[in-house]
Order: C-alpha cells, then structure tokens, then sequence
C-alpha cells in the first residue's frame, strides 16, 4: 500500500471521541449519563454533482392524469423545487421530456406529451426561468418508463422529466 493511499484512509478513518451527558443536573450525573460517540472525521468529501443533487434532492419527473397535460398540484410542487435548483445553479440548461402511456395512437401520444412537457416549461418560465434554458422533446410512447398495461404502469408512463444538460 502507497503512503499516499495509507494517508488517505488514515484520514477518512480518523474518529473523534465526544462526550454528552447534557440536561444532568450535577457533575456526579453527568459522568453517570455519559456516553461515548464515535464521530467520522470526513473533511475530504466532495458535495455531490449538481445533476445528482438534482435527481436525488429535487427530482426530475412530474406525473399527469390520464389523457391530461394540466399539472397538478403535487407536480407544481415538485417543479417549485426544480425552479430553485435552476436558480442556484444559473449556468445549467435543461431539457423536458413529455411521454405518454400506450394507449392511443402514435400520433396522438406524441402531441399529448409535448403538450405536457411545454406545460412544464410554461411553469417554470412563469416562475422566472429563461425560456432560452428549457429546451422540450416529445417520445410519445415510445420511451416507457414501465412496463404492463395495468393502471400502475400506465400511471409512470404518463409524466414529464427534467434532465439538466
């Protein structure tokens, strides 16, 4: 083993012993209650990309009602989050996918999911992102999200995802 790699993991295994014993009354008490807790010493980790702070802390997909391209209220919640991530992050553009479930023809399920892929922009520039960062793409059916013909399924495969570029 590389000094360099030992160093490393010397670090990223160092704890630090810290003692609690808080809300007792006297010193006596105090040593009583006390307890030890290992704490990670991780001062080197690095904060997580900006696309899987995306996906994992705002997410990136919206779902809509059969048929449907209206956000509903829990889909206008979810982009509230996707307009302060944009905000924090002003140098990222991105792209809406619109898809659809199965049922229906090819032709109809690609103008359906546009429609909800520019209802999606539409909030997000109402909300007061720039037009020229969200770019939209329909697939229609054509991209399930899962499969079966159950209502389950269909239900994932009627949505809209952000994908930051």
């Amino acid at each position: 083993m590389t000094d360099t790699r030992r160093d490393f993991l010397r670090r990223f295994a160092a704890a630090a012993l810290v003692s609690t014993g808080a809300g007792c009354e006297s010193a006596a008490e105090q040593q009583a209650q006390r307890t030890e807790v290992i704490v990670p010493n991780v001062v080197y980790g690095m904060p997580p990309h900006p696309r899987t702070e995306f996906i994992r802390d705002v997410g990136d997909r919206v779902f809509f009602d059969y048929d449907k391209s209206i956000l509903r209220p829990d889909a206008k919640m979810a982009l509230d989050k996707q307009v302060a991530w944009m905000a924090r992050y002003p140098s990222f553009s991105v792209t809406v996918e619109g898809h659809a479930d199965e049922r229906g023809t090819r032709e109809y399920n690609l103008a359906l999911a546009e429609k909800r892929a520019n209802a999606v922009k539409d909030f997000l520039v109402a909300k007061g992102v720039a037009a020229t960062r969200i770019k939209v793409v329909s697939y229609g059916k054509e991209r399930p999200e899962a499969t079966g013909s159950n209502e389950a399924s269909r239900a994932q495969n009627r949505r809209a995802v952000t994908i930051p570029d």
